[in-house]
């Protein structure tokens, strides 16, 4: 569904990604995994057009997107969740899902459907997004990205900074998502919770993928998490 090959990114002079190539197939939840500063806010932010490649291809169901806006990218059914979640925080929380969905010419969720699946979304509906706690603001911006009928979801660190509670209701609403033939990306530092829900690995270090494998040799290999992503 979306391959990079030898994808160079730059800040200014600053080379971030080296030759990095990925590949996830439809219906993959696939993680990209590795310390503070290996480049995986990057690489999503290159996947979607926020950041141009200076060499490379990445292609999007056998079309190559380099060179599209962001919109280009998200008409052609690519969600990102990032980190900060960018929710509108003066909007409630109906209007936040219920934004223009960027022309795609079909909608996904309809709003009962996302309240059964969202439940703490439902009990705050009328809430403005800056009176949500921080669990709440990350289900509203998986939820709108919903509503829009993407085909792959990019989520950045979905669990920065919540709760062990709220980071086990994230982890059950990205399997369902999985479950409902959705593909993700998962941007992760949390090994452990990566480990519940996904299909295959990758280890981003140094600009590259120097490591991807299936989640039942990845739980196994050690010497392997040691190495690259132990603090």
């Amino acid at each position: 569904m979306l391959r990079l090959a030898g994808i160079n990114t730059f800040y200014g002079e600053s080379h971030i990604l080296r030759d990095l190539s990925l590949n996830i197939e439809k219906g993959e939840l696939v993680t990209l995994l590795g310390r503070n500063g290996a480049g995986k806010t990057t690489t999503v932010k290159t996947i979607m057009g926020i950041l141009s490649p200076r060499s490379g291809a990445i292609t999007l169901n056998g079309k190559n997107i380099v060179g599209r806006s962001p919109h280009e990218i998200a008409k052609q059914g690519v969600g990102f969740v990032p980190e900060d979640r960018r929710i509108f925080p003066s909007l409630t929380v109906v209007e936040n899902i219920m934004f223009p969905v960027w022309g795609r010419g079909a909608e996904g969720w309809g709003l009962e459907k996302i309240f059964n699946f969202f439940p703490a979304l439902k009990a705050r509906s009328n809430n403005k997004g800056s009176q949500l706690s921080g669990g709440e603001q990350q289900m509203l911006a998986i939820a709108r990205i919903l509503r829009a009928k993407m085909d792959l979801i990019l989520l950045d660190e979905p669990t920065e900074g919540l709760a062990p509670l709220l980071i086990r209701s994230i982890g059950e609403i990205i399997k369902e998502i999985k479950k409902s033939g959705l593909t993700i990306l998962l941007i992760e530092q949390n090994t452990r919770f990566a480990t519940q829900y996904a299909d295959k690995h990758n280890i981003l270090y140094g600009g590259g993928i120097v490591y991807s494998e299936s989640n039942d040799k990845f739980k196994h290999d050690h010497e392997i998490q040691k190495r690259y992503l132990g603090v």
